[in-house]
């Protein structure tokens, strides 16, 4: 098996946008967590915060874009590669096509609503005026891993507080 250098980079920023998705998670926040590099150097990183915000708007790929056109004062990021725990959707796609970020790795597939290929491809549509380079898949089984977990634990929280409610009107149910 040849890894090659690129690999070894995408690897070790992913680890850390998996490590920024716990931040979410900690908040009660779906666990995404993104990082922006230039030159294999950190320039933002950025996590859910749509609750928290009350913001539809607060995504992860949202949050460090916003973050790195406050430390590189420019909307514009080129030559960037945005690293993000899960596929993006519409909205963020878009916001890294208007960036022009050169480069999108994520991890995980979103069948839902990902907009790099799982649903649209919206990243490299070819009537807008920059597609993106994407890289797919990487650490997909952690970062699959991350967000499952999280939602199997919420609905195992909706049950409890579901079934203490039902005991809570009929006492006599147990």
């Amino acid at each position: 098996m040849n890894i090659t250098l690129q690999d070894q980079q995408d690897k070790k920023w992913m680890r850390l946008a998996i490590e920024i998705a716990k931040r979410a998670e900690l908040r009660g926040e779906v666990p995404v967590g993104a990082v922006l590099v230039r030159d294999d150097q950190l320039i933002a990183s950025g996590y859910n915060l749509s609750i928290t915000l009350n913001d539809a708007s607060a995504h992860a790929e949202i949050q460090c874009l916003r973050a790195a056109g406050q430390v590189l004062d420019n909307y514009r990021l080129p030559d960037t590669t945005l690293y993000v725990t899960l596929e993006p959707c519409s909205m963020c796609a878009g916001a890294m096509v208007h960036a022009r970020v050169a480069r999108l790795v994520f991890g995980a597939h979103d069948l839902k609503t990902g907009a790099a290929g799982s649903q649209v491809n919206l990243v490299q549509h070819s009537p807008f005026n920059h597609q993106l380079e994407v890289t797919s898949g990487v650490l997909a089984a952690e970062c699959s891993a991350q967000v499952s977990a999280f939602f199997q634990r919420r609905r195992r929280e909706k049950k409890a507080e579901q079934l203490l409610k039902l005991k809570s009107i009929n006492p006599e149910s147990e």
